[in-house]
């Protein structure tokens, strides 16, 4: 196991997820919703495993990918980037499935988290896979994996300012 591949692997999920709320017939609301409260949940446990487990090793092990910032400027634009989407999902929750406000504010969540993936797997993912031996990524990807296991049905939505996270979790780089 190799938590870069499980993350990009939920990427996977994430991006299939999306598709399927696009695909299903907009009268059919409690598939929608049903979906979207997976998707949702699956948003919110994914960026706060990544958030306990992922980007504390970064900080503590990356060194940057070629042409990307370093792991502190990575982590603090990824923690902005997970309040934008869960501000975004909470969102949705303020319009009624299947209309076209409900789908509009899905596609913000989408382009946010779709914005938030492409660099991260440039930037995150790539420092993390250059400078970190297999074993690392292994013990990280049980630890994220139970994570998700864990809290499957979700998580409690909650912002983090960016440059407080960084200080508490760089202390840990000494």
């Amino acid at each position: 196991m190799d938590i870069t591949q499980l993350i990009l692997d939920d990427h996977a999920e994430q991006r299939r997820l999306f598709a399927m709320v696009e695909q299903v017939d907009r009268a059919d609301t409690a598939s929608l919703a049903a979906i979207w409260q997976r998707l949702a949940a699956f948003l919110e446990v994914h960026a706060e495993a990544e958030e306990e487990i992922f980007y504390p090793a970064l900080l503590r092990l990356g060194k940057g990918a070629p042409g990307a910032d370093e792991p502190d400027e990575e982590t603090d634009d990824a923690i902005r980037d997970h309040n934008d989407i869960r501000d975004a999902i909470a969102r949705v929750g303020d319009h009624e499935v299947g209309t076209d406000a409900w789908y509009e504010a899905v596609a913000a969540v989408n382009k946010a988290n779709g914005d938030h993936m492409a660099e991260e797997e440039r930037e995150g993912l790539t420092d993390f896979r250059m400078h970190t031996d297999l074993q690392t990524r292994h013990d990280l990807a049980v630890r994220f994996a139970g994570f998700e296991t864990r809290h499957v049905t979700g998580v409690k939505p909650v912002d983090k300012n960016p440059k407080e996270y960084i200080a508490e979790h760089s202390h840990d780089m000494d």
